[in-house]
């Protein structure tokens, strides 16, 4: 048997006998109000630097959400493509009916999987609604901070996370929410990266521009207790949260096109394209906030990083 209500206090002044005259209008208006605070307050977005972040939940998320940043969300997709071979996702999945990608950023992924599965249900929830408007017709999205207490009525069949390690601060967390939230049978995959710079041949240096920077970008996440490298502890995390049949895979990630495999060379493309615009987005908040750099050392450092990149002897990588 349910329990007794919980009692809500009712605003006095609303007039029910002139409902749908007068009033009405007002009302709508007083819904309006309330409705366009809480827009504002996601869409009020904070500028320092030149660059936009984003207003909700402010700080959570370490890296900008202008347009220049979600250009490299959308050259990030198509590298995790191309590191899986054109697929969308690896999980044996064959006919998902819900689906979750949680930090959907730009929402191409959401889209994809939308036209792939034209009668699933997907859902894609971000800190920011930099998302199209039109979109399939089956594909919705929401802001929503992934690290709050998940509130959906339903579970899914499919969750997906995929590149958020500058967003989570509590990945174990996120990981038993997602466990909590997949049905009996269901499926999750998390790819992320280990963003610790190496090289196979030792080109890329101790004292290396790349790679001091590198050493300074890792500290300073931590610092924001944020984990820089999820990639390799991503196994563990889904074992301890109770997943089944756990299967994990390791990519390496070149930057630039210095392999000799040919897939390599063009993840290696990918990723260097990725790099060099997003290096600005990845230095510029952590160093000025945490290691107290001014916005014109960063600038210099990050044309020094640019311009060390472009040496074809420099064969760095991390991995996925």
């Amino acid at each position: 048997m349910a329990g007794a209500e919980t009692p809500i206090a009712v605003e006095p002044d609303i007039n029910i006998e002139n409902y749908g005259q007068e009033a009405d209008s007002a009302y709508d208006s007083e819904v309006a109000s309330y409705t366009t605070s809480l827009a504002s307050g996601v869409t009020n977005y904070k500028f320092e630097h030149g660059r936009r972040y984003h207003a909700y939940k402010e700080g959570s998320y370490i890296f900008p959400n202008d347009e220049k940043e979600n250009d490299r969300l959308d050259i990030m997709h198509k590298l995790t493509e191309t590191i899986l071979k054109g697929k969308l996702f690896l999980a044996p999945s064959k006919n998902p009916r819900r689906i979750l990608d949680i930090g959907t950023g730009t929402g191409i992924w959401a889209m994809e999987m939308g036209d792939m599965f034209p009668t699933a249900d997907i859902l894609g929830n971000d800190l920011s609604p930099i998302q199209p408007r039109w979109v399939p017709p089956n594909v919705r999205f929401e802001v929503d901070d992934v690290e709050a207490d998940w509130t959906y009525s339903q579970k899914f069949d499919f969750v997906h996370c995929r590149n958020m390690t500058p967003a989570i601060r509590d990945w174990p967390r996120l990981v038993q929410q997602a466990y909590e939230f997949t049905i009996p049978g269901g499926y999750a995959e998390f790819i992320d990266m280990d963003l610790t710079w190496r090289s196979p041949d030792g080109s890329l240096k101790e004292d290396s521009v790349c790679k001091k920077a590198n050493t300074e970008f890792l500290a300073a996440t931590r610092a924001v207790s944020i984990e820089p490298n999820p990639g390799p502890k991503l196994e563990g995390w889904l074992k301890d949260a109770g997943y089944l049949d756990v299967h994990a895979e390791k990519y390496v990630m070149p930057f630039g096109t210095w392999p000799a495999d040919r897939h390599l060379k063009e993840v290696g493309a990918w990723n260097y394209l990725q790099f060099m615009e997003g290096v600005e987005s990845f230095m510029t908040a952590l160093l000025t906030r945490r290691l107290g750099y001014t916005i014109e050392e960063v600038q210099v450092l990050c044309a020094r990083i640019k311009a060390e990149m472009k040496d074809p002897k420099l064969h760095a990588m991390c991995y996925m």
